[in-house]
């Protein structure tokens, strides 16, 4: 067998003919929007992670939004995040019109720090919601974040992008708090190429959300085009969004979730090969572990305070040899718009810099086989001037 040179990139979508054969029967239906098949990949997907609302959006942005619209979020409130995160988390709360206070992650994990968060609930005024991003898959520790939450009379919501289908001792991640929010970016485990899902157990938000999502109208489409009643009649009830993901989405949604845990079991097994693949090296720092792992990312550190290739250098030769990789996140408190807005500087938040500056992300997907993982390997200790263990 020939040795495997071809480029191996970050992220690739898992489909076969399943996925192409429920796309062909909705565009062979007749009804590609919000509809029937919407319907089931809901209440398939609240099923498997066991809440008991699930509400199909068209991305996991939209979702953060309609939820803090839903908890009531305005002017005059404040919304704590981590820096360690995509920019949508905290955009949402300034699309609504509240502020940011953003909380460290903990020393060696890319999770807000519950030390950490305590201290802003304790020191910022009007703090209304909190939101925990479980990056990388990992989740973060809610057992402490949920107590202070209720001490200080905040809500919950759960950025969940990178956290399905992780469970843990604790729970299903994405619903333990009084919301939670996925993605179906192509990049994700199971992936519709954009979309999201909100789970809630709150009944007022479900509505609340499910008639937001929709431009604040009181029957869904679905309802008013199958209905023999008059399907030109409905409410505008609120100055809602367009927010709903497509049946055309949701049909490949649904096939992606009955393949969650083969998918999950794949990711896990390429991240116990690169553990085993780098393990004991003095260059690498090895992703932080905890329950219910999702895997969603492989987060190496390559080791500022070693002497060899910075993590820039170490990317471009892995570009250079063929291999996609990236780095999760630049933190938002090093962004233009954040620092000035909340005037933070760079040293702000010195655990998620320390992080930050260190870390990248290898390729990790379903169907990524062995050869491709030694590949990945071999080039990350070549690229690191990693001389062995």
């Amino acid at each position: 067998m020939s040795p495997n040179t071809d480029f191996i990139p970050f992220a690739r979508p898992s489909m076969d003919s399943e996925e192409e054969e429920a796309v062909l029967r909705i565009m062979r239906s007749g009804w590609l929007t919000t509809g029937a098949e919407t319907l089931a990949f809901e209440k398939e997907f609240a099923e498997f992670a066991g809440s008991p609302r699930a509400l199909a959006v068209n991305s996991a942005t939209s979702g953060l939004h309609l939820a803090l619209e839903a908890l009531g979020i305005g002017p005059g409130d404040v919304v704590v995040t981590s820096p360690y995160t995509f920019t949508s988390t905290a955009a949402v709360a300034r699309h609504l019109g509240a502020e940011l206070a953003f909380c460290d992650v903990a020393p060696d994990s890319y999770n807000m720090d519950p030390g950490a968060l305590e201290k802003v609930l304790a020191s910022t005024r009007n703090v209304r919601a909190i939101i925990p991003v479980h990056v990388g898959g990992l989740p973060c520790d809610m057992d402490a974040i949920l107590p202070l939450a209720r001490r200080h009379g905040c809500a919950v919501v759960e950025d969940a992008a990178h956290a399905f289908p992780s469970r843990s001792p604790s729970g299903f991640a994405g619903t333990l708090g009084d919301a939670g929010v996925y993605s179906f970016y192509a990049t994700k485990t199971i992936t519709t190429g954009e979309g999201g899902m909100v789970v809630t157990a709150n009944p007022k938000l479900a509505d609340r959300m499910s008639r937001m999502r929709m431009h604040g109208i009181d029957r869904e489409v679905w309802d008013r085009y199958t209905s023999k009643k008059a399907s030109w009649r409905y409410a505008v009830t609120e100055a809602g969004f367009k927010y709903n993901l497509p049946d055309i989405l949701a049909a490949m949604g649904r096939v992606q979730l009955r393949k969650a845990d083969r998918f999950l079991a794949e990711r896990t097994a390429i991240a116990a090969a690169y553990d085993a693949g780098f393990s004991g090296m003095d260059r690498f720092r090895l992703p932080p572990r905890g329950d219910g792992h999702a895997w969603h990312l492989y987060s190496l550190r390559i080791r500022a305070d070693r002497p060899g290739p910075g993590r820039d250098q170490v990317i471009e030769a892995l570009g250079e040899a063929g291999i996609g990789a990236s780095v999760h996140f630049i933190p938002l408190h090093l962004m233009p718009y954040w620092s000035e807005r909340c005037k933070l500087r760079p040293e702000s938040f010195p655990n998620a810099l320390s992080m930050f500056e260190e870390t990248l992300s290898l390729p990790i997907w379903q169907g990524m086989d062995a050869s491709r993982v030694g590949r990945v390997i071999q080039a990350t200790v070549a690229a690191s001037g990693q001389a062995g263990t």
